[in-house]
């Protein structure tokens, strides 16, 4: 295997290969579970959906973890502010999660633990660490001192003296220094809670990935993975608890996606500038979000707005019209009446093609280079169809495969899915496609025009072959 992968830990690519041969621990971190998810969130999701399903392609076995953050100050606020418990409110949304997930073509994780049911896991490594002299005890509350930690910052590049107290960082007279974080707080008036050796309360944000982590994946894993805004305070936190408290490396592959923008702007909860995943899909097809988020490099920035997801659309429209012409060939397959010639010129396509794709993916995820290599294996396969002295069904068939396999990696063809859609409406298409050649034979030109135009209304186009007629979607 020769994927590279850009590591944040060493601020460059490297080489990966598992820690143990053929296997592949990988840790994403999950939703927290107050709210529907938004289009932001979706870019990680699909991100590390499609990198999974890319070592899974190169023959790996792939233990996938994605956590859900199932109580938090924000989950006790929003579960007040509907008048039902913190529980219900999970169960609503990790439901709404999984929906708008499936429907993104997101695979179900190996794993999906939830930071409630992992108290005793969590308990433990908090007793390790105030064990090992790392964490201390303020009033029931259990806080991670950061100054014991020598390389504390190094995910984010920064030393310890020049980072402060901002973001998600709470601040307590009772900390030795400000950036010494929670890892047990204890229960307040109305919160939910459970029995520690300090008091009744609950895990603090970032001791829950660091437990739930190394219980499914074991003290030392092989990617981690999470958007650019987790980089600090959440995965540099991370690290810290976990060597501290195993002596180890905890992650030998940090992976972050870039930020997805909304008017140059990061979209976030917080900020109020976002759109929904279900807002989004009630407008554009899954496969549409899908091509939009890995249209870009996963490490860049990407702009949200109407424009670049029209232009997914009908890049997506291309892709699919280009499918439906080799998909109507092949069952066709004329090979009794038009002879068929070798193509060496699609074969050649086709190699190269393939090419593009496994180096495009090997390096550093390149997902935008691989999407070009979809797009040249339909045209060049699309140009074979229409050339003169007969057609090579026999590569056609090849590009079609290839195009299935590189599909299970990316998703955003989704064929087997569009196979089933068309299936659903051909027999009422073919019926007027019958009815108007019945009505061409006839003369009865009136009422062909009426079919074809109310067929393009729908967005169908009829082209008339020697072979008879076929229809496609017309592109956006």
């Amino acid at each position: 295997m020769s994927l590279q992968l850009y590591n944040d830990m060493s601020a460059g690519k490297e080489s990966f290969e598992p820690l143990e041969p053929g296997a592949v621990s990988f840790y994403v971190c999950g939703p927290t579970v107050y709210d529907y998810f938004h289009i932001g969130n979706a870019r990680p999701f699909i991100v590390f959906d499609v990198l999974r399903r890319y070592l899974e392609f190169n023959g790996l076995k792939v233990n996938f973890v994605q956590n859900f953050t199932d109580v938090d100050d924000k989950m006790i606020q929003r579960a007040h502010q509907l008048g039902i418990t913190v529980p219900e409110l999970a169960e609503r949304f990790i439901e709404a999660y999984y929906e708008d997930a499936d429907a993104l073509g997101i695979r179900r994780a190996t794993h999906n633990p939830r930071a409630t049911q992992e108290i005793p896991a969590i308990i433990a490594i908090i007793e390790k660490l105030i064990d090992r002299g790392h964490a201390y005890e303020a009033g029931g509350d259990i806080y991670f001192e950061v100054s014991t930690f020598q390389n504390y910052g190094k995910l984010s590049k920064q030393n310890l003296e020049d980072l402060d107290s901002g973001a998600r960082v709470e601040v307590d007279e009772r900390k030795r220094h400000p950036l010494d974080f929670a890892l047990w707080k204890a229960q307040k008036p109305g919160e939910p809670a459970w029995e520690s050796p300090w008091s009744m309360g609950r895990p603090g944000w970032h001791i829950e990935c660091s437990a739930m982590a190394t219980r499914y994946l074991g003290e030392t894993i092989d990617i981690h993975g999470g958007g650019s805004d987790l980089i600090f305070p959440h995965h540099e936190n991370e690290v810290a608890q976990s060597e501290c408290a195993h002596g180890r490396t905890f992650a030998r592959f940090w992976i972050h996606n870039g930020y997805v923008m909304l008017d140059r702007e990061k979209m976030s909860k917080s900020l109020g500038n976002f759109f929904t995943v279900r807002e989004v899909r009630a407008k554009y097809s899954t496969p549409v979000i899908r091509l939009f988020m890995l249209s870009a490099h996963y490490r860049s920035p990407i702009n949200f707005s109407e424009e670049t997801l029209e232009q997914a659309k009908s890049a997506y429209e291309r892709l699919r019209n280009g499918w439906a012409e080799i998909s109507y060939a092949l069952e066709a397959r004329p090979c009794d009446v038009v002879p068929c010639e070798r193509d060496d010129g699609l074969r050649e396509a086709i190699k190269d093609a393939m090419e593009l794709f496994v180096e495009s993916m090997d390096d550093d995820f390149n997902t935008a280079g691989a999407i070009g290599a979809i797009f040249d294996i339909i045209r060049a396969t699309n140009s074979s169809l229409g050339r003169q002295g007969g057609i090579d069904y026999e590569t056609v068939e090849e590009a079609a495969n290839f195009l299935r396999s590189v599909d299970d990696i990316m998703g955003i063809l989704q064929i087997d899915s569009m196979e089933r859609s068309r299936e659903s409406e051909t027999d009422e298409i073919d019926t007027l496609i019958k009815e108007r050649n019945e009505a061409r034979a006839r003369k009865d030109f009136a009422r062909s025009d009426e079919i074809r135009k109310s067929l393009s209304d729908r967005g169908i186009i009829l082209e008339d072959t020697p072979q008879g007629t076929r229809w496609k979607k017309a592109e956006a």
